[in-house]
């Protein structure tokens, strides 16, 4: 009996030790409470992995990219002024190139998980529709976005 209690006590000792560390022991570092990464956090969460640097406008993508604006974003989003969606002049100040094309290509993860993405739900109550555009043509939408220069759509650069 006496020896079934120092070895349960010996146990809880080790426990205790190996948990807490020692007392000279630095914090662990809080996670974030999203459990998103910080590249997530930064650039979404979805396929487009490659960083984006945006330059002069590639016009031809930019042309591309606005008959894609148009037929599959013009429903619920604008340039230049709020709709059923966000404005999205100006978003790429905002946000990352990356982080635009996974929320076009990734709505449903990315408001279920991203922090900000859940903002936007909040404020506008409708989710983005997952338009089932490729990782090409999101990044043609971009830079048809990036192209934006006026108070509508109509003034962007070609």
């Amino acid at each position: 009996m006496r020896l079934g209690t120092g070895s349960l006590a010996l146990t809880a000792l080790l426990l205790m030790l190996s948990c807490g560390g020692t007392p000279d022991s630095p914090p662990a570092p809080a996670a974030d409470p999203s459990g998103l990464s910080s590249d997530e956090l930064q650039n979404g969460i979805g396929p487009a992995k490659e960083t984006i640097t945006l330059g002069a406008v590639d016009a031809a993508l930019a042309t591309k990219g606005q008959t894609l604006f148009e037929t599959k974003c013009m429903s619920c989003h604008k340039l230049g002024e709020r709709f059923v969606g966000p404005d999205l002049a100006g978003v790429l100040s905002r946000r990352t190139p990356r982080y635009v094309m996974n929320m076009i290509l990734n709505p449903e993860e990315m408001v279920k998980r991203h922090p900000e993405a859940k903002k936007l739900l909040a404020e506008f109550l409708a989710p983005m529709a997952q338009q089932n555009l490729t990782v090409d043509e999101a990044r043609a939408v971009v830079e048809y976005i990036h192209s934006f220069k006026g108070p509508d759509a109509s003034q962007a650069q070609k």
